[in-house]
């Protein structure tokens, strides 16, 4: 009986995840070859897999999740303008916590990113342009109440 080496296995250990997401990266930037999109599929179930298991980005807000990939993709902010198709004062917005991220962006990074939309989908708190000359960073995320004399 002819013994097969399996080429993946379940993820066990952060290196053997940073392998995989390596492995993926470079299948992604290749030529797209339909014979390879059954190792990308697994790869990437594989990886969502672990992700889901470890929490890896549960506890990352959505922008610091995107400024990070951007980095690991050795990518700029005007990169973003042409992947999302939005413009130069959009993005920086997006990264500077003053908008939020749109579901047509949502969606745009996750495929862009081979991610879950749920990724990016999650609340975090955007600055708020009133109190923006504020250091303080609690009083920056609220909005000023306005008095009234009557």
């Amino acid at each position: 009986m002819e013994t097969v080496a399996i080429k993946y296995t379940i993820i066990k250990n952060k290196s053997q995840y940073n392998q995989y997401c390596t492995q993926l990266e470079t299948l992604l930037a290749g030529e797209n070859d339909e014979t390879l999109q059954d190792e990308i599929d697994l790869l990437t179930l594989l990886i969502e897999k672990y992700d889901d298991e470890h929490n890896t980005f549960k506890e990352t807000d959505p922008i610091t999740l995107l400024r990070s990939f951007i980095h690991d993709h050795h990518l700029k902010p005007q990169d973003m303008t042409e992947i999302l198709g939005i413009s130069k004062g959009y993005v920086s917005d997006i990264l500077n916590y003053k908008k939020g991220l749109s579901k047509d962006v949502i969606r745009k990074l996750a495929d862009y990113f081979k991610v879950r939309q749920e990724a990016f989908n999650r609340p975090y708190k955007l600055v708020s342009p009133i109190n923006a000359h504020l250091r303080n960073a609690s009083v920056m995320n609220t909005a000023k109440e306005i008095q009234y004399d009557k």
